[in-house]
């Protein structure tokens, strides 16, 4: 039979990328689409204009996998073109599901491709459905449609404008129109979104990544409340909602981006080797060398080894050629989980003092057969860190948690957590550390710099789902943008 790996790993929904003015749309936003893989791997969709008509084409699994079919990328042809990969949180993935969704409004076609999550998205739907809206999906995206087929105003931007306003929660948007290239981004900012140029052409993209995969220039990042709209003509700024400082999403730094982008102005490697020095900076422990679970730890573990001056070394070997699935026939197969994905140096184990360096601590599960491994190995002692707090709360926002009670570090103590991995000790960084890492000398508690709800329990937005109908809230289980 065929089944998903579940490893320990916190997973993001999407990526969008978008391109307006260029012959070669639909290939460049394929490719941007490549870059942004990472963001989601379960479904992908291309949407593109060709002057007259709107072609649409929608696959599960990978971008590589679809959009390197000639027929298919012919199809698609024109100068304007929009896309988007997927992570399903929760239920199936079905192509009714994969974005770009695309509907006939009275004022033409529209596609509109998200990455976040609504937390008013049920209430939303509830209501459009009471008012005779019929739903093809279960995406929150959806409700976005509906909410600028319905909106009363004439131009289509004030149309589309009327619809975000009615929105709460993290989304960063890109939509296109016969006539327009759109991106937005939610009032605080949380998802990410940038601007970039291919010679006269505009890109909108979730990651500066994916901008250089196609040699553009990278313009700025769209502010927070910010919506864009790409025409003929060149940039058009709006900013629909009150002012208010920003607050990024923590984890893009932490794990989410890429390490080579850039999200609001800052370099995603630097920082995390930043919180690498931090973890050691607040660590005392000796060892014979600093170990990083690959690849997102590996940042933090060199930044590790160099404020402490422990050797670096990679003691763990991540096979990179598997995928979300695997074929596992017996259950003497699937026992050997996390071995499928990394296996031991043991030449780098082997009587060593092991400082293990990892990014995030989620369920636990993949800590402990990893720190398992490394024992059977040889390693002497196994000090784990963890380059994060400890996460304790849920995210509504567009990140993939389990619930609370499957959190390690909401039910157990750190002596618990530690026991139950079976580490020699066991360490997190701190939140002021997190934040000094960051650039900031401490965490402002009155403004919060950043959305750490998943640390702090301090959600930024109102749970208008979870409050207002907690009778239905497995129902956001639907809702899988």
């Amino acid at each position: 039979m065929t089944q998903k790996i579940k490893d320990d790993r916190l997973r993001e929904e999407c990526g969008v990328f978008g391109v307006f003015g260029h012959t070669d749309a639909a290939e460049l936003t394929a490719l941007g689409l490549h870059a942004l893989q990472h963001r989601g791997q379960e479904a992908a969709g291309l949407v593109s204009f060709d002057g007259e008509r709107f072609q649409s084409e929608k696959r599960l699994g990978l971008v590589g996998d679809n959009f390197t079919n000639k027929p298919i990328m012919q199809k698609l042809s024109g100068i304007a073109a929009m896309g988007h990969v997927r992570y399903s949180t929760r239920g199936d993935t079905v192509l009714r599901n994969v974005q770009p969704l695309f509907a006939d409004l009275d004022t033409g076609g529209f596609a509109v491709g998200h990455n976040g999550n609504l937390t008013n998205a049920l209430v939303l739907r509830n209501q459009l459905v009471s008012e005779g809206a019929i739903f093809q999906s279960t995406s929150d995206t959806e409700v976005i449609l509906h909410l600028v087929a319905k909106s009363g105003l004439t131009k289509f931007t004030e149309r589309f404008i009327d619809a975000i306003k009615q929105l709460e929660g993290a989304f960063s948007l890109v939509a296109l129109t016969n006539k327009k290239l759109i991106g937005a981004r939610d009032s605080l900012g949380i998802r990410p979104l940038v601007l970039g140029k291919l010679n006269k052409s505009y890109i909108l993209a979730s990651e500066t990544c994916a901008l250089d995969i196609i040699g553009a220039k990278f313009i700025r990042d769209i502010k927070n409340g910010e919506v864009v709209v790409i025409t003929d003509s060149g940039v058009e700024s709006f900013f629909p909602f009150p002012k208010t400082n920003p607050r990024p999403c923590i984890f893009e730094y932490i794990y989410f981006a890429m390490p080579h982008s850039i999200i609001d102005g800052k370099s995603v490697y630097e920082i995390r080797k930043s919180l690498g020095r931090q973890l050691a900076i607040e660590d005392s422990t000796i060892a014979d060398t600093v170990i990083p679970v690959p690849d997102s730890g590996v940042p933090a573990a060199l930044g590790f080894s160099e404020e402490s001056s422990i050797r670096f070394d990679l003691g763990l070997i991540r096979n990179h050629y598997v995928g979300r699935t695997f074929i596992e026939p017996t259950h003497n197969i699937r026992q050997f989980g996390v071995r499928l994905k990394h296996s031991a140096n043991k030449m780098a184990v082997k009587d060593k003092r092991i400082i293990l360096i990892d990014d995030s601590l989620v369920r636990g599960t993949t800590s402990v057969k990893i720190v398992s491994m490394l024992y059977e190995a040889g390693a002497k002692e196994v000090h784990l860190r963890i380059a994060s707090p400890p996460i304790k709360y849920c995210d509504y926002y567009g990140i993939d948690t389990p619930n609370k009670e499957n959190l390690l570090a909401a039910t157990h103590t750190l002596e618990e957590m530690r026991k139950y991995i079976g580490a020699t000790t066991l360490k997190f960084l701190s939140l002021e550390g997190l934040y000094k890492a960051l650039g900031s000398s401490e965490r402002d508690a009155e403004n919060p710099q950043y959305t750490d709800h998943c640390f702090t329990g301090e959600y930024p937005t109102k749970l208008t789902d979870l409050h207002q109908i907690p009778e239905h809230t497995q129902q956001l289980s639907l809702l899988e943008e």
